[in-house]
């Protein structure tokens, strides 16, 4: 620590300025002996001053003169302001700050030389604590700021000296030792540390010692450097070399890592190549080889453009041996792609994809390209949108057109959509006016609008019959489908709703199917062969309704002084008819009637079917139906009294019962089982919405019987449905399928309001982008310390009723986190199947936060994925290579 005794005047007293708090850095003289690495020199004394001046007096100490100084020197002090007229000094006390054209020196003192062209700048020790406090912060133009015990800068020549400096550019960081500046694009470093910690000692615990050094714009050329850890200095060193110190991206080799695997044998892993090609796009391409002939390459592509647009897009190839050496190797492929456009880059049209498609067995045979996530390596279906939306403005139209993907991992097929389009029209009310003045006619709340869908689709093809010519050709399934609904709703008898509609719906194919049995079927087994007849072919359909619904209140005072004020139960029933054909009718063409071509003994088969069975927008259904609808939903509230830390007074309402809702039909159009199952729904929140509840289920009004049949010698039960409703034999309806499910969320900042950040893809900045992409690559490797816990726990039953058998299932699932100290976090994850009476995927995982390194470890205990890793690396992108880790899973040693 330098510590400088200044002569202010001949007639003067010392000064006891106050104390403020700590600037950016934090170094301690003594703690921090290590890192300062310059011998501590004598402190002088501090001659007498006198105080001559008052608190907060900006002085403007230079002119303009012949000297070479283009601008005036202005400083400001809180403190105090003292200058020596004979000397042609000025003393600042107490946060000064100083600037000349643009550059700015803060610090809690300063001295200015005007004969010299000198300012000095110095921190204070606070008497209370002894520590070092308000060192100089010095920033020159576009520069980042430098931190330093001391700061010595001639404002003529623009050079300086820094004692114990410490500055900061794209993750490195320069700490300790002394530092010169020599012009706009040198300074000359003595034993400096450099590294990627933003803490001083001894919260540095890995950097490289330069004992000497020129740092240049994006480098340092240094003399003897050695490597030193936790502050102990390691027997690796270097006579010279270079350091880099970029403020942009540059191109390199990325390091890969080593080891062995079970089945694979020895490998090389995650070597390759980083590529800025331009300010918006780079490319990283990383290869992994294994001794028994596997090989596996990919490549990221990510790009982004301010205000515009952002995106990345990845190409990954394995080829496998896991057989005998000789066999066939695997071969597995991935495309990953997600795009976003800025809202804001062209109103009124949006562009957007995610993108993720692989052959199904890549995943499982690729499990390092997703650092082992057990819910990639466990995912049943992928799938992939890429989307195109445009508003014409000033029209009700829109138009809509998307590619789209899905894929079953399990059964190995893939549906695709090449592409669908969705041209809308907005409700209009043709017989209203824009200028009309008053109340609206009843005619002129008629509306109708428009809907035009269109989609060329293959439906579960296998994947090794996805390119081949007879699915483009013969297996692509298109269609297009016009929708025109008009409605009237008025309001009739004051307390009731009138609704009524008429829908139109017409279909356009361009292939039927027709079936037909095989020549000589003779049994009921036989199955119809389907023929694809090609040519265009419309079906349309229609149909009516209309209703009324109301809404009916009932409401339970409390008196007294309880919590309790009210309760209040809403029913909303609603009663509709409803009208359409039966399409079935041979008149209209869409179905039709195979017939075998059994002779006697033999009875013949037959099967009415539709021409537009697997047409992708479906046919008209057969079936009459004239008849009525019938819903009844239910809420209850609670109306609460306010609580006595309430300011306001106003009474809660708490929500006991979001829903409750009753369906069902009966058709007058058919002769038997008019009446159609009842269907139940419910739902609700509890405990301040922390606990979620819903239940659904279907109830079967009518008798059964059940009967037994023999086929092939076995005795097989069946179910005879009877026209009698179960209350005529005094029973309830039988509870045909249900489903419950509960879910609980337990969260320290659920009930924190979260202020706006303003933070968004868009606006994001170039480093801010750069960690999202590596969260990207590895997301498990986000770890947020600012929640201390996180529970949830979610439980779901399902029980399914065929009067021959009944079937219950019933799991229950916990994840969560919780921080047991601000530096230690555990994850769990863990599932359980009660009717199986086991335990499903369980993961731990335990993260410490080492500041500038991150230390993880991530446990399966058991199962088919069961494993453990252990990883050590450093936070900073440009060391990402830097790591160490140590994994045994279920192939890997």
């Amino acid at each position: 620590m330098i510590v400088n005794a200044i002569a202010v005047a001949r007639h003067g007293s010392w000064r006891k300025h106050a104390l403020t708090a700590d600037t950016i850095m934090k170094l301690d003289s003594v703690k921090d002996k290590r890192l300062l690495r310059v011998k501590d020199r004598k402190n002088n004394k501090r001659s007498a001053a006198a105080d001559t001046t008052k608190k907060d007096t900006p002085a403007d100490t230079t002119k303009k003169n012949k000297g070479g100084l283009q601008s005036v020197v202005k400083s400001v002090a809180d403190d105090s302001t003292y200058t020596d007229a004979d000397k042609k000094i000025t003393y600042l006390f107490g946060n000064a700050r100083v600037t000349y054209e643009d550059f700015s020196l803060d610090a809690d003192f300063i001295r200015i030389d005007q004969k010299q062209h000198l300012i000095f700048a110095r921190g204070t020790r606070d008497m209370r604590t002894g520590r070092y406090i308000n060192r100089p912060i010095a920033k020159n133009g576009n520069e980042n700021p430098l931190t330093a015990d001391s700061i010595i800068y001639n404002f003529k020549t623009k050079k300086a000296y820094s004692y114990n400096t410490s500055t900061e550019s794209d993750g490195n960081f320069i700490t300790g030792g002394e530092a010169k500046r020599l012009n706009d694009t040198e300074v000359a470093y003595h034993n400096i540390l450099f590294s990627t910690c933003s803490m001083p000692y001894p919260h540095t615990h890995f950097g490289v010692v330069i004992t000497k050094g020129i740092g240049e714009k994006n480098r340092i050329i240094s003399g003897p450097a050695y490597l030193e850890i936790a502050g102990v200095p390691l027997p690796i060193a270097v006579p010279f070399g270079f350091f880099p110190k970029p403020n942009s991206r540059a191109s390199g080799v990325l390091l890969p890592s080593f080891g062995e695997d079970a089945r694979l044998g020895f490998f090389l892993r995650n070597f390759g190549y980083y590529w800025p090609v331009n300010d918006y796009l780079d490319l990283t391409t990383m290869a992994s080889v294994y001794s028994k002939g596997s090989v596996e390459i990919g490549t990221t592509a990510r790009y982004l453009k301010r205000y515009k647009y952002t995106g990345s897009m990845a190409l990954n190839f394995g080829s496998h041996n896991y057989g005998v050496k000789g066999d066939p190797s695997v071969r597995d492929y991935n495309i990953q792609w997600t795009h976003s456009q800025d809202a804001n880059a062209n109103p009124g049209t949006t562009f957007s994809a995610s993108v993720n498609a692989a052959t199904s067995s890549y995943y499982a045979n690729n499990p390092a390209t997703t650092n082992y996530n057990i819910q990639q390596l466990t995912q049943a279906s992928l799938r992939s949108s890429i989307s195109y939306a445009r508003t014409f403005q000033g029209t009700p139209f829109s138009l809509n057109v998307s590619l789209g993907h899905s894929q079953d991992i399990a059964n190995k097929t893939v549906t695709l959509e090449l592409p669908t389009f969705n041209f809308n029209m907005t409700s209009l009310s043709p017989f209203d006016s824009k200028n009309r003045v008053g109340e609206q006619k009843w005619y002129q709340r008629l509306t109708v609008s428009y809907t035009m869908q269109g989609t060329n689709k293959i439906n579960a093809v296998p994947e090794s019959q996805l390119f081949t010519r007879e699915t483009l050709t013969r297996r692509m399934q298109n269609g297009i489908q016009h929708q025109i609904p008009i409605g009237l709703n008025l309001n009739v008898f004051k307390y009731f709703q009138f609704n009524t509609s008429a829908n139109y719906n017409e279909r356009w194919y361009f292939q039927t199917i027709r079936k037909r049995y095989p020549r000589g079927a003779i049994g009921n087994n036989e199955q119809p062969l389907v023929d694809t007849v090609q040519g265009f072919s419309r079906a349309g359909e229609y149909s009516l309704n209309g209703g009324f619904s109301t809404k009916v209140y009932n409401t339970l005072q409390f008196k007294g002084n309880g919590a309790l004020r009210a309760i209040r139960h809403v029913m909303t029933p609603s009663l509709s008819f409803n009208y359409r054909p039966d399409f079935g009718d041979p008149a209209y063409g869409y179905f039709r009637r195979a017939v075998s071509d059994a002779v006697v003994p033999y009875p013949a088969t037959s099967q009415l079917y539709s021409i537009y069975e697997r047409a992708v927008y479906g046919g008209p259904s057969a079936g009459k139906f004239a008849g009525i609808s019938f819903a009844l939903d239910n809420t209850i509230e609670a109306k609460m009294r306010a609580r006595s830390t309430d300011t306001s007074g106003a009474d809660r309402k708490v929500s006991l019962l979001q829903g409750l809702s009753l369906n069902t039909s009966y058709n007058f159009a058919v002769d038997s089982f008019r009446l159609s199952p009842i269907s139940l729904n419910a739902h609700t929140a509890l405990f301040n919405q922390k606990v979620s509840v819903s239940m659904n289920g279907t109830l079967d009004p009518y008798v059964t019987e059940r009967r037994d049949s023999v086929s092939n010698g076995a005795l097989v039960p069946y179910i005879r449905r009877i026209d009698r409703y179960t209350f005529q034999n005094g029973r309830f309806p039988a509870l045909t399928n249900l489903s419950a499910s509960v879910s609980f969320s337990l969260n320290s900042q659920s009930n924190k309001p979260k202020p706006p950040t303003g933070q968004t893809l868009q606006n994001m900045t170039p480093q801010q982008a750069q960690q999202l992409a590596l969260l990207d690559s590895d997301p498990s490797r986000y770890v947020d310390f600012n929640v201390p816990y996180n529970v949830s726990v979610n439980f779901n039953f399902n029980y399914s009723n065929t009067y021959v058998q009944k079937t219950t299932s019933s799991t229950v699932s916990l994840n969560g986190d919780v921080n047991v100290s601000p530096k230690w976090k555990v994850q769990y994850t863990t599932n359980y199947d009660f009717k199986a009476k086991q335990v499903g995927i369980t993961q731990f995982s335990i993260y410490r936060d080492l500041h500038c390194w991150d230390l993880s470890f991530r446990w399966t205990p058991f199962g088919l994925y069961k494993s453990f890793s252990v990883d050590l690396r450093v936070k900073a992108s440009i060391l990402q290579d830097l790591k160490l880790s140590k994994r045994k899973d279920y192939y890997n040693n």
